[in-house]
């Protein structure tokens, strides 16, 4: 099963970020949408509400699933 992360801050999602999650659904058996949770940099969302604008953006993939994380992407990556 080949699985993939996209990972970011998507504050706020656009449509460039929903396009790469629906090609890489078509590449990919699963496409993990990491939504990094402390940036160093102001942000118009809280993580909550990121997910949540990302997970209804991509509402009928069902091979994206999206997740908040913290600290680093590749322990993210490795869970």
């Amino acid at each position: 099963m080949a699985i993939v992360l996209y990972s970011g801050t998507f504050d706020p999602v656009t449509r460039g970020h929903v396009d790469i999650a629906q090609r890489a659904a078509k590449l990919f058996d699963e496409v993990v949408v990491g939504v990094f949770d402390t940036p160093a940099k102001t942000l118009l969302f809280s993580t909550e509400e990121r997910v949540e604008l990302f997970r209804q953006a991509v509402e009928g993939m069902p091979n994206v699933r999206v997740r908040p994380y913290d600290g680093l992407t590749v322990e993210f990556a490795h869970e």
